[in-house]
């Protein structure tokens, strides 16, 4: 357990030991929502971790979430210009 404070802006800052013990990551991303009245902070697994082995690739790129997300945009803006 650790206390923290709150900022003007609404931030706080998730001590290292506790980040560490949960394997929340510098850039990484995690779910946050009000359950009864407690604040709950889920770290999530970036997509690249999640299925990193599952495919033989040569070569991965650098940041495979940055990557995903602009592949899926692009996707899209295939689409709504075909439609």
């Amino acid at each position: 357990m650790a206390i923290v404070r709150v900022d003007p802006k609404g931030r706080l800052v998730i001590p290292k030991r506790v980040r560490e013990k949960v394997g929340l990551k510098e850039g990484g991303f995690a779910k946050v929502e009000a359950r009864d009245g407690v604040v709950v902070i889920e770290p999530l697994k970036s997509v690249g971790e999640a299925y990193f082995g599952a495919f033989k690739v040569e070569s991965w790129p650098e940041d495979l979430d940055s990557f995903l997300v602009e592949a899926v945009r692009e996707l899209w803006s295939r689409k709504a210009t075909s439609t």
